[in-house]
């Protein structure tokens, strides 16, 4: 029977879904540390995995990404929900964890089960962008979009202090934390399984790269596809290199697990939790263009104390520069789709993005760790921090045409 109040039933949607993500955040953010911090810190502490392989486990979940327009395709073909694709996809990233931690002895074991799991991630973004679009309204996503994301972060921060401690007890023993992983993940599943379900159109036919249409007929969607490729390898360059920067004893600092488990996790997710609704708030009120530009100043000021500092205060400063930026930045990553499509084409605007960033988040890795074979973390943190100020200038035009449209209205 149809509510006697013109929109309750979306109104009553948007809670239960919001309430859902609550739920569904503290698992994501306990799987977060895999892939932040102990994923990889395992991989050069208990394995000696080589560098190649190193890069190519932080560009699973950029693998996904490339996957992922293909899932979007097979979304709509199928007129399925894409509630229940999301719970098949993270019941996958369950099996490659659980591979993870069958694998104590065998390193090409480890990496495979990792390199599955955060895959499978990956494959699943556009899918929830889609579900926030359709039950979260214009007015508010960014709030409640940053309310779960404070979650979130404070599940991650608060395990990756545990976590490390209990790891450096252990002596590299790890296995029931890749089991606790392949659990989180199926409770993520179940989460999104109880949301309400969100059809898209059906297709008749299967084409792979039909939502590249939408680059080609959108101008300023393809400017910022193109600006957010130099943004992106500028800061996925230097991400790549946190952990190893800090936790290999090359680089001068060789930080046991609680320490690194500190810098990469604890201190950035402290602050995000601190800054994200913030950042949510402003995300609604502020211009698009102008938002992007201040969060890249955070990234560029993170980058550059943390790799240049030298020391113990610099690390924790530059890291918590580039979690304000994160909080930031992941608001605009996920969101900023929904101010440039329709409802209908959300899916597929944000499948080519994912797609974009999935490439370029397989080569930045490889690029960031063969580089620091051959040059000093200096070179590499001066190349992303100019990447990322020359996709600053690019949009200025924007910027000013969005304030002289403000003052227009003032």
């Amino acid at each position: 029977m149809p509510s006697p109040i013109p929109g309750q039933e979306d109104f009553n949607q948007r809670g239960k879904t919001f309430r859902l993500e609550l739920l569904r955040a503290m698992p994501a953010g306990f799987v977060d540390t895999a892939a932040s911090t102990f994923a990889l810190f395992i991989a050069i502490r208990v394995f000696d995995l080589s560098p190649l392989m190193k890069g190519a486990m932080i560009s699973a979940g950029s693998v996904g990404l490339l996957l992922s327009l293909f899932i979007v395709q097979i979304a709509r073909r199928l007129g399925r929900p894409v509630n229940r694709l999301a719970a098949l996809i993270w019941v996958i990233a369950a099996h490659g964890f659980a591979m993870a931690a069958l694998s104590e002895g065998h390193g090409n074991r480890y990496f495979s089960g990792c390199f599955i799991a955060f895959t499978a991630l990956g494959m699943g973004t556009p899918l929830i962008a889609q579900i926030y679009r359709k039950h979260y309204p214009d007015q508010s996503r960014g709030r409640l979009f940053s309310f779960t994301a404070m979650m979130r972060a404070s599940a991650a921060g608060l395990v990756a202090w545990g976590v490390g401690a209990w790891i450096s007890s252990r002596d590299g023993a790890f296995s029931p934390l890749f089991w606790a992983y392949a659990g989180a993940c199926l409770a993520m599943a179940a989460c999104v399984t109880a949301v309400a379900p969100v059809v898209l159109r059906r297709t008749i036919q299967l084409k792979w790269f039909d939502a590249f249409r939408h680059v080609g007929g959108d101008a300023p969607f393809r400017k910022l596809l193109k600006v957010w490729m130099v943004f992106g390898l500028g800061n996925l360059i230097s991400w790549a290199l946190f952990v190893e920067f800090i936790s290999n004893p090359v680089y001068g600092f060789g930080l046991d697990a609680e320490n690194v488990a500190i810098i990469s996790s604890t201190v950035p997710m402290v602050v995000f939790i601190a800054c994200v609704v913030p950042w949510g708030f402003v995300f609604d009120r502020l211009p698009f263009y102008s938002v992007r530009a201040l969060v890249n100043v955070f990234f560029i000021a993170g980058i550059l104390i943390f790799f240049l500092g030298g020391n113990w205060l610099s690390l924790c400063i530059g890291i918590g520069l580039h979690g304000v930026a994160r909080s930031g930045g992941n608001i605009l990553w996920t969101l900023w789709v929904t101010r440039f499509a329709d409802s209908e084409r959300v899916l597929e605007y944000m499948s080519v993005h994912t797609f974009l960033t999935g490439l370029r988040g397989v080569f930045a890795p490889l690029i960031a760790f063969t580089a620091a074979e051959f040059l000093t973390p200096t070179w590499v943190a001066w190349t992303s921090a100019s990447l990322i100020f020359l996709s600053t200038l690019a949009i200025l035009p924007e910027i000013r045409e969005e304030l002289t449209r403000r003052k227009a209205r003032a």
